[in-house]
């Protein structure tokens, strides 16, 4: 199994930059330490535009959903003609079977 008096292997890791300190010989992380990582960098002296420009996109956002649901039925109907013009223009061909993919 190797030398078990091996000192042990000081990592950062790429991805998240975590440091780890890691058993040579069992290959096991004997310990781990996260990276502390910066909070925002928000001034709070501008929180009260951040807060009305988030209130107005949601209420864009619902303004939106509202008018999908109350006009659903004409946007199907809409969707519907339009695929059945896409039928009749398009040529009825074989269809395509199971059997014939192999």
């Amino acid at each position: 199994m190797g030398n078990r008096n091996s000192e042990n292997l000081y990592v950062t890791c790429p991805c998240c930059q975590a440091k780890l300190v890691i058993d040579p010989v069992f290959g096991a992380v004997l310990s781990h330490e996260a990276h502390v990582r910066p909070g925002p960098d928000v001034d709070l002296t501008k929180a009260s535009s951040i807060l009305e420009e988030q209130k107005r996109q949601r209420e864009d956002k619902f303004a939106d959903s509202f008018f999908q649901e109350t006009h659903k039925e004409d946007i199907l109907a809409k969707k519907f003609e339009e695929a059945m013009k896409k039928a009749k223009d398009a040529p009825a061909g074989k269809p395509i079977r199971d059997f014939d993919l192999d």
